[in-house]
């Protein structure tokens, strides 16, 4: 790295100041030499802008999204949709016009050759952000059609046989693992599903 000093001459290939920048300046027509052109800022390309660090954390993309009806899937399986009215550092959203969507798929009951899904209203809801799985902007011109393939059914019905669905697949799941402990494999909810 070179010592460079306001004395020095500027590099050859860098354009010398114009005469009539050393008039701008009088300070400098005294003084021992011109001032090189970096030291002013003359052919140094300009800078590229450059975003805030806080535009790349995952709380500030939904800057985008606040005021915008939004479908959130959970971890424990539950779909939302509301309007996201607020957030913090953490993701946590604040949702209001809440509805859970309950889904049951085709074949759940019989002569049932469709899905049937129900909408349960809750109003305002505070979702802790590291229970997010998935979210996204709803479609508003789509938003009132039905999912394809669903067909809109009674809330029982619909709370009645998405329950009898889980049980099923916890019965299923847990004899899955009951089979695989017998040849030595462990699940890794082994503890909570046998206990």
């Amino acid at each position: 790295m070179e010592n460079l000093s306001i004395q020095d001459a500027p590099p050859h290939g860098h354009p010398q100041q114009p005469h009539s920048q050393h008039n701008q300046h009088p300070q400098h027509q005294h003084g021992p030499g011109p001032i090189p052109p970096q030291a002013l800022g003359v052919g140094r390309p300009p800078q590229p802008q450059q975003l805030p660090a806080q535009m790349f954390t995952t709380a500030a993309q939904l800057l985008d999204l606040t005021d915008k009806k939004l479908m959130v899937a959970l971890r424990d399986g539950r779909k939302l949709t509301g309007i996201l009215r607020s957030w913090d550092q953490f993701a946590n959203l604040v949702l209001q016009s809440t509805k859970e969507r309950i889904f049951v798929p085709p074949g759940s009951a019989p002569n049932q050759p469709s899905g049937l899904y129900a909408d349960i209203d809750r109003g305002i809801f505070l979702v802790r952000g590291e229970n997010v799985l998935l979210l996204g902007e709803i479609d508003l011109d789509r938003d009132d059609d039905p999912p394809p393939g669903y067909e809109l059914a009674d809330i029982e019905l619909v709370k009645k046989l998405s329950k009898q669905r889980k049980q099923d697949e916890k019965a299923k799941e847990k004899s899955k693992v009951k089979k695989l402990s017998t040849i030595g494999f462990e699940g890794e909810n082994a503890g909570e599903i046998l206990f």
